[in-house]
């Protein structure tokens, strides 16, 4: 394990997190985390832990006394307090987020999403324990800049498209268009929280992640989750690219979007647990520390950086059309895989198509990264090429003999 160490050169004092949500995709590499760099110890709550089974087996693991797995449905299960007392911290990452399930299961999604985080929010605020809400980029809905004149020079001006945790309005389609279910119910929550803070004390941090990927995310159709379901786009685009298939571009892939790496955006969420000098007393910082010489003064005067806090987490630099998205893929993709690329790579086809009725999406999702960078002196490095790579190496490594077992099997029949 690496050491990470306080301000006088001391261990850190180990914690116990509650990480509801634990054998997602997020949840799988934050434990990863937190089991290789810190003392700490995770009650791991989730319905499945598929993704992290190499984290709990063998027992001879060095962390094996570190790490609990509660197979807790949060609907329903009364176990849920008693690990949110025994925990100093909870971690929520529970949720429906697949776009394909927010117009065709609005009701789950809105459950899932505001009504079975409510109790988690009321343990915390009840028993005085620390929140850390994994929110959405959705939150923000539409861009300003959607509704100018497609002619409109404003249009290009970031003040109009780049979101703002602090300043940003929330703009939503109409009622009909489901999809926004979603992003209503996080923003739902978001509320609670902030209120439960404001009103109650409630030590509470807000992620908004944007487009995190990476190994382990979401499932290939037919192989490690049902045939007909539509995982999200980088998922999407790999089954597509495993099955030797066009990548579908929904309504001409035209809509932006930043992707970060998962690795990345997980330095960010250690930085919300632990101290930001005791990480940064690192071999890592002492190749930056003329970088953050000023922020670890200001740090060190404010050490509640993350409490109360919305942020951002997301690489503005990885910006691309999800076209352009599904052309990098396809080329990296044919490096990693040593195939070549499709006559046709890509299709077009409707959102109506795609999604079915009551579909509607935002332009851009650009984040604006001030407040992270001036409460945690974090950035993201890892370029869209690299993660990429890195996650498409994972994927033909991971899935592409089951596929063409599978389709082999489907011919023969």
């Amino acid at each position: 394990m690496a050491g990470r160490v306080d301000l006088d050169g001391n261990p850190i004092k180990p914690i116990t997190i509650c990480m509801i949500g634990a054998g997602g995709f997020i949840g799988s590499h934050l434990c990863e985390k937190l089991m290789s760099e810190t003392p700490h110890k995770v009650l791991a709550v989730d319905v499945s832990n598929d993704k992290i089974k190499h984290l709990l087996e063998p027992a001879t693991l060095a962390w094996a006394d570190r790490i609990e797995f509660h197979r807790i449905n949060i609907k329903n299960d009364s176990r849920l307090e008693g690990l949110i007392k025994m925990a100093d911290l909870t971690i929520n990452l529970a949720a429906i987020c697949t776009p394909a399930d927010y117009n065709t299961r609005p009701l789950d999604t809105i459950y899932s999403n505001f009504i079975d985080a409510l109790p988690v929010v009321k343990y915390c605020s009840e028993n005085g324990k620390r929140l850390i809400h994994f929110s959405t980029c959705e939150i923000y809905g539409k861009t300003i800049g959607a509704f100018l004149p497609k002619d409109s020079p404003l249009r290009q001006d970031p003040a109009y498209y780049v979101l703002k945790e602090d300043t940003s309005p929330c703009i939503f389609g109409p009622i009909e268009k489901q999809r926004w279910s979603y992003a209503c119910a996080k923003q739902l929550i978001e509320r609670l929280i902030y209120a439960e803070g404001a009103e109650n004390g409630l030590e509470f941090t807000i992620v908004r992640p944007f487009n995190w990927i990476g190994p382990r995310m979401d499932f290939i159709p037919g192989i490690d989750g049902p045939s007909e379901g539509v995982p999200r786009v980088l998922a999407c685009f790999s089954n597509n690219l495993l099955r030797r298939e066009p990548l579908k571009l929904v309504d001409g892939g035209e809509s932006q979007r930043t992707f970060i790496y998962i690795k990345d955006a997980i330095e960010a969420v250690l930085l919300m647990i632990v101290s930001l000098p005791a990480y940064l007393l690192s071999c890592e910082f002492f190749r930056c520390i003329e970088q953050y010489a000023d922020s670890i003064i200001f740090y060190q005067e404010n050490p509640a950086r993350a409490n109360g806090h919305i942020f951002n987490v997301g690489n503005p630099n990885n910006e691309v059309t999800v076209r352009q998205l599904a052309e990098m893929m396809t080329k990296v993709y044919s490096k990693v895989s040593g195939e070549s690329s499709l006559e046709t790579p890509t299709i077009d086809i409707s959102s109506k198509e795609f999604y079915g009725e009551g579909y509607d999406d935002s332009d851009k999702r650009i984040p604006d990264m001030t407040i992270i960078n001036k409460q945690l002196a974090w950035n993201p490095k890892t370029s869209l090429w690299d993660l990429l790579e890195s996650t498409l190496t994972y994927q033909h490594r991971t899935y592409a003999e089951a596929i063409k077992q599978a389709m082999s099997k489907s011919t023969a029949n």
